[in-house]
């Protein structure tokens, strides 16, 4: 396993500075553009340098995929669903604020759960 064309990472973040994160992020990145590395990784609350970092980007909301693409098309997509997108937010913690959902489910989160579900199209 001296050089894996697949990198699997499980918060290879956690517990490390922004400046520190935002490095990995961007050596990650680098890995993926310039050594064609596949590069599969959860990231908890990145910052908002680190998360322009990511080329792709999957969220989920109570176990159902909620959006997979683009990661730069990400904050476009949700404005498209009409989710008020605050101007220069951190997208990361937009989409934690965004697709959080309170236990046990409140007719709120049902609603939101049901339009982001209807919405969504892979």
């Amino acid at each position: 396993m001296s050089d894996p064309a697949l990198i699997l990472l499980d918060e290879p973040t956690s517990g490390l500075d922004s400046f520190k994160a935002r490095s990995i992020c961007k050596l990650l990145h680098d890995l993926a553009r310039k050594k064609g590395k596949t590069i599969l990784s959860t990231i908890h609350s990145p910052s908002s340098e680190a998360f322009f970092y990511f080329d792709r980007l999957i969220l989920m909301a109570d176990g159902f995929t909620v959006f997979q693409g683009d990661a730069a098309e990400s904050m476009e997509y949700f404005r498209t669903l009409k989710f008020n997108v605050p101007r220069r937010c951190n997208p990361a913690d937009f989409f934690m604020k965004v697709l959080s959902i309170k236990y046990p489910k409140q007719a709120d989160d049902e609603e939101k759960l049901t339009h982001l579900n209807n919405a969504y199209r892979f």
